[in-house]
Order: structure tokens, then sequence, then C-alpha cells
């Protein structure tokens, strides 16, 4: 039986996030995390003559979820932006996997394109509680593409 080498396994902290915002390329340097998410829409099936309830995949939801260090200004402006002059900017987003201890697996990269911002975004923060103060993110998309494909690894165990 073959098992993936601990040598292949991804480090999450390493790789890259930049945001392409009226053309212009952030480099998100305070990105605690980000996860985009396609989640299978379905419709459930019920027929006379069997019991067996079908699955029928209808659509899928295009979201994500992120946490970054408060201080990041782009997505405040984005708010600013909507509240002032009822336009909410779309922004394309660029994640890249590259983590050079996992050699043979190479890097990834994903794009997603038409993002939104969704749910809260502070305006501000205090909290003496917190030394390094961030916030959580949440965002829509309406297109991804894969623009670079992680590789097989190059050796398993037995």
């Amino acid at each position: 039986m073959s098992y993936l080498l601990a040598k292949d396994t991804v480090n999450g902290a390493e790789g890259s996030v930049v945001i392409t915002r009226n053309g212009r390329n952030y480099v998100i340097a305070g990105m605690r995390n980000i996860r985009p998410t396609g989640n299978i829409q379905s419709e459930k099936m019920r027929v006379i003559g069997t019991r067996t309830i079908q699955d029928k995949p209808n659509g899928v939801e295009l979201t994500g979820k992120g946490n970054i260090y408060y201080g990041f200004d782009l997505f405040r402006d984005m708010v600013l932006n909507y509240i002032n002059n009822g336009v909410l900017e779309e922004f394309d987003l660029q994640i890249t996997n590259s983590d050079k201890a996992s050699a043979t697996l190479g890097s990834q990269v994903m794009a997603y394109y038409g993002c939104h911002l969704t749910g809260e975004i502070p305006l501000s923060i205090l909290n003496s509680e917190e030394t390094m103060m961030n916030f959580d993110f949440n965002f829509a998309y309406t297109r991804v593409q894969k623009l670079q494909s992680f590789h097989e690894p190059a050796e398993v165990g037995n």
C-alpha cells in the first residue's frame, strides 16, 4: 500500500496572495488565512417505486472567507466607497501555494475573478485584549481558474 511522504505536504504559510483592484496589483503581506470554496448545491429527488432518495447537482455557490491583520485599508476603502458612492467594487484574487520544502510538488496558482466583499468589514477596531488585531472577512466570486497545478509526488512510501 502506498502513502504520501511527509516531505510532500504543503506548509500552509508558504505562498502569496495578490489582489487586483482597478488594474493595480496589491501583494497582501498581512493575510493570516484565506479559503475560497465551491459549495455544490443539489436537489433531493424522490420517486414512487423506490425508497432511495436521489440527489442531483444543480449549481455551485462560489464564496470564500479569510482573516487579515488590522491596518489593511483596501477592504475598508471598498466599504466606504459603497457607503458614500453606492459602488461596491469588484476585485480579482490570486492565491499561490509554493512550499520550497515540498520540492517535488511544485506550486499551485489559482485565480478568482469578479470578487466582491460580503458580510461585515470593521471600519474601526479598539480592543484592550488584542496585541495584534485582526478581522475576518467574507467574499463571493463569479469565476475561478487554475493557472498552475501541483505535480504528482516524485515518490511515495510503501
